[in-house]
């Protein structure tokens, strides 16, 4: 959910798109999220808080106000110990989109980023072996960018 959800602004041949604008109530049943009013806007403000933070444009701070409220408490059921999550009211989406930056931010650090392509506006988890994919996709953005490189580097060699 957190990458589908950063990247709901993207770059199209019109401009850019906001789909959390233009269809949230979908987005949010599609994911099985709550769709009300109240967690489309909580949502669309941790997006645009998250997209900040991994952009580096933030600091981790600015999430403090999606997560605040929520609890973890344990249970006791046949198979052991097990831990439920209570998530406020009208920011369950936006509080569990903030849990899930944080768990994927301390098991695979540094994975999260934005495309290298700067006209593009998504997101990438990297999940190479050496950590280094660099385009949200090396059909578009990855083309694109050696694509202009080559023409940069053979039109200055004229």
């Amino acid at each position: 959910m957190l990458l589908d959800l950063l990247n709901t602004t993207p770059v199209l041949d019109d401009g850019q798109h906001d789909v959390l604008t233009e269809e949230g109530p979908h987005w949010l049943a599609a994911h099985g999220l709550p769709a009300s009013d109240d967690e489309l806007r909580a949502l669309t403000a941790a997006r645009d808080a998250l997209q900040a933070v991994v952009r580096g444009q933030e600091e981790p701070a600015v999430l403090a106000p999606f997560v605040e409220g929520v609890r973890q408490r344990a249970g006791v059921d046949a198979s052991g110990v097990v831990w439920h999550l209570d998530l406020p009211g009208n920011r369950t989406a936006a509080a569990q989109a903030v849990l899930e930056w944080d768990a994927l931010r301390v098991s695979s650090p540094g994975r999260l980023r934005p495309c290298a392509n700067p006209e593009c506006r998504l997101f990438l988890i990297d999940h190479s072996k050496p950590n280094s994919a660099r385009w949200c996709s090396m059909a578009v953005c990855g083309n694109r960018m050696k694509a202009r490189r080559h023409y940069q580097r053979t039109r200055g060699a004229q």
